[in-house]
């Protein structure tokens, strides 16, 4: 296992992949049903500069979020921002570069059975030129995908239980009042951002936090359980069950 993975919480006890029979009876530990993935920054290599590109385009400063301010627009104001979002989004979407061991995860999730899904706050266009252009034909579906159209966007933890809900892991999508610790669901959510790991927490998945610059503060988070360097760090985790750290 690399030493460029932290487990910094235990908060699931997942039996190891592949799953025995009686996997589900050993010490309580839970059988993976699923991995909700981010897009930009997970999937692929992060595009941050565009972000700085669609606060110039609407006219808001940093600390103003993105889809909260399109949001608060009339119609036809959230037309022509939204408009203006996907140009930047499109001219980066050929930059696009996959994220180290993305191929290589993906195969090994298709083995094992274990769902995909994407929860991303990005439109529907460069998640499809991504899935089209970096994984070859022979990588499963991810299913359901989550884009910038569904609301709330993360880091409400709504998509991540909607996707939940579509795998039949809950009884309905809504977003339950109690504590997260109440609701540890056979769930891994991978991000690169402060969003996913909130929207991942709150959901009651496991977090995995993908490294990258200027986000170190987010490997000490109290809600992310792991950190890892790349993609397919993850394939040891998920054979050891994320025992690692206990």
């Amino acid at each position: 296992m690399s030493g460029n993975i932290v487990v910094t919480r235990q908060r699931h006890r997942f039996a190891p992949v592949p799953h025995s029979e009686n996997a589900s009876k050993e010490d309580g530990l839970m059988k993976l049903k699923g991995i909700v993935f981010d897009m930009d920054g997970t999937l692929c290599e992060p595009q941050n500069y565009m972000f700085g590109e669609m606060r110039q385009a609407v006219g808001i400063p940093k600390e103003v979020d993105i889809l909260d301010h399109i949001h608060s627009l009339s119609d036809s104001e959230q037309v022509e921002a939204f408009e203006k979002i996907k140009a930047i989004e499109s001219e980066a979407m050929a930059k696009q570069v996959p994220q180290a061991g993305l191929v290589t995860l993906m195969e090994y999730l298709d083995e094992h059975g274990i769902r995909k899904g994407i929860c991303t706050r990005n439109f529907d266009t460069p998640v499809a030129h991504l899935l089209s252009t970096h994984l070859p034909g022979h990588i499963n579906a991810f299913a359901p995908i989550i884009t910038r159209e569904f609301r709330p966007p993360k880091p409400s933890p709504a998509g991540i239980l909607h996707i939940a809900h579509a795998w039949g892991i809950t009884d309905n999508a809504s977003v339950p009042n109690g504590p997260p610790e109440d609701r540890r669901l056979p769930l891994v959510m991978v991000g690169d951002s402060i969003d996913d790991i909130i929207a991942g927490y709150e959901a009651g998945a496991l977090t995995v936090l993908l490294r990258s610059d200027g986000k170190e503060d987010l490997e000490k988070d109290e809600r992310t359980d792991v950190v890892i360097s790349r993609l397919d760090e993850l394939i040891g985790l998920l054979q050891s069950g994320l025992a690692v750290g206990r």
